[in-house]
């Protein structure tokens, strides 16, 4: 009896010693090399988690700052400027030129704007409202008001005005992560430049409706009229789908073509009051 237990013993002693060699062969065989300065990265990054870097988390971002030879196309749009610097003291190189951006809110359909045609009964959700129908109003494109963005972000940017029904952005607790962007159903947030002392203009309007139909759903509709665009001398706003759209990489913010706008759609944000007696549609 005393033998074959010290057989079994020494079976089981040598059957995990064999399969200890094995698996330590097998992973200095397929073991990954990780780069030191990935984690020294990952503790100078806000830990946010956010996604707006288009890696999984800042670990992946880490990650693929260290493998990158340059850092021109990688940005952390929560630690800005002074986390990419930190970043590139660890890797030796230079931070790249990134843009700051912040989120832009395209719908001015207030309730005197784009009146209620009906009450919506269900769960106070946008993307369950949105796969059930177009919205309480005419425009079946506008903000519905009803929070998925606020939910989203992480950093108390963005409200829902209690007056006007529509999703508001605070740009200075803005951190351009695209939370908010990924989460709205209408595709009525986007990112865009901050320009320079947050000056910006922008349609504020996605309905793609051919003008008289746009117009009649929202007062403050854009109906693709191209006044804006024949008011543009630096090729940045285009026309198509019914819809004005300005390229933030064009625009030198002349504003031009915000009087010229018929129903007020352009929009145009931090500006000083203009001197000249040119007026902005109501």
């Amino acid at each position: 009896m005393t033998q074959m237990i010290i057989y079994s013993v020494l079976s089981l002693g040598a059957i995990g010693t064999l399969e200890a060699i094995i698996l330590y062969f097998v992973s200095q065989k397929f073991k990954v090399e990780e780069d030191p300065r990935t984690g020294q990265i990952q503790e100078v990054l806000p830990g946010a988690n956010c996604g707006g870097c288009g890696y999984p988390g800042c670990g992946g971002f880490a990650e693929a700052c260290a493998k990158a030879g340059s850092l021109e196309e990688l940005n952390c749009p929560v630690g800005g400027r002074e986390t990419m610097n930190r970043v590139a003291a660890i890797l030796g190189i230079e931070a790249g030129n990134s843009v700051a951006r912040t989120a832009v809110v395209r719908c001015n359909g207030t309730c005197e704007a784009r009146p209620r045609l009906n009450v919506y009964d269900g769960t106070k959700n946008c993307a369950i409202a949105a796969a059930l129908y177009g919205g309480e109003t005419g425009c079946s494109y506008g903000c519905l008001g009803y929070g998925d963005c606020v939910r989203s972000c992480l950093f108390g940017a963005i409200r829902i005005n209690p007056l006007t029904q529509i999703a508001e952005v605070d740009e200075a607790q803005c951190t351009s992560c695209g939370a908010c962007v990924k989460a709205c159903p209408k595709r009525i947030i986007e990112l865009r430049k901050k320009g320079p002392k947050s000056r910006r203009i922008y349609v504020s309007c996605v309905n793609r409706d051919k003008g008289g139909i746009a117009r009649k759903a929202c007062a403050s509709a854009c109906t693709g009229c191209t006044a804006c665009l024949k008011k543009c001398e630096f090729g940045a706003i285009t026309v198509a789908n019914n819809l004005a759209c300005i390229d933030d990489t064009k625009c030198r913010l002349c504003r031009k073509c915000v009087p010229a706008c018929p129903t007020g759609a352009i929009h145009e944000l931090n500006f000083p009051p203009r001197k000249d007696k040119e007026t902005i549609p109501a």
